[in-house]
């Protein structure tokens, strides 16, 4: 009885995948691309250093505030450089698998509101954001011309 027990307690359930992000689908979009966020600790943390070409993006969500803010600088071919502030309200959920598998919290989005000076629009396609991140949780569309 004793090695059954033991047995029965060895065994883990835990998601191989419990890294939970916001996934961002990029339209149209062939500047080159920064984002930053603000930390709790007042200090801004880049997030996307300069990249070209992509279209999509996974960023990190706080686990307590409601409301995360991201800056998308976006830099065209001549150097000009334009940022546009995205703000992503949401609810988070605790999420508890096992007292053996890492603490999670998944989140529900709210809205997304933005600046629109490289951005044109921002259109919510998921507002589950958890270990899935096969689907994008939102879609950036940006101006013809972003300068």
């Amino acid at each position: 009885m004793l090695l059954l027990l033991l047995a029965a307690c060895s065994t883990l359930d835990c998601p191989m995948n419990n890294q939970v992000a916001l996934k961002c689908r990029l339209a149209a979009n062939s500047d080159t691309l920064t984002v930053s966020t603000n930390r709790h600790d007042g200090n801004d943390t880049v997030l996307v250093n300069r990249l070209v070409g992509i279209d999509s993006l996974q960023l990190p969500l706080s686990y307590t505030a409601t409301t995360d803010t991201f800056f998308f600088e976006l830099t065209d071919t001549t150097g000009t450089s334009v940022i546009d502030t995205v703000s992503v309200a949401k609810t988070n959920e605790q999420h508890f698998e096992s007292v053996d598998c890492s603490a999670s919290v998944f989140h529900h989005i709210e809205s997304v509101t933005t600046t629109h000076y490289a951005i044109d629009s921002i259109r919510i396609n998921n507002r589950q954001v958890n270990y899935d991140t096969s689907r994008a949780h939102f879609t950036i569309y940006f101006k013809a011309s972003s300068h």
